[in-house]
């Protein structure tokens, strides 16, 4: 059974960390995928869909122990699971 009605829509930019001031916490009560070139990627930090890009966790970590964030560049589309 898929309600979609009363999901929120996805914005055009949208970050998992809740620190950011892109963080939607409604969008995150359900499940989110991230197609990005054409392949479903799984390791999406946060997004941007009107310019192209995602962030994506690198293996070196910053002065924090956060893992430092990637931006790669292309095709991005959202949608809920």
């Amino acid at each position: 059974m898929n309600d979609t009605t009363s999901r929120p829509t996805l914005p055009d930019h949208l970050s998992g960390n809740p620190r950011s001031p892109h963080y939607l916490e409604a969008a995150f009560e359900y499940e989110i995928g991230i197609i990005f070139n054409g392949k479903e990627r799984f390791d999406v930090e946060e997004y941007c869909i009107s310019e192209g890009w995602i962030k994506v966790p690198s293996k070196a970590l910053d002065r924090r122990g956060n893992p430092l964030l990637i931006t790669l560049k292309g095709t991005v589309e959202a949608f809920y699971k």
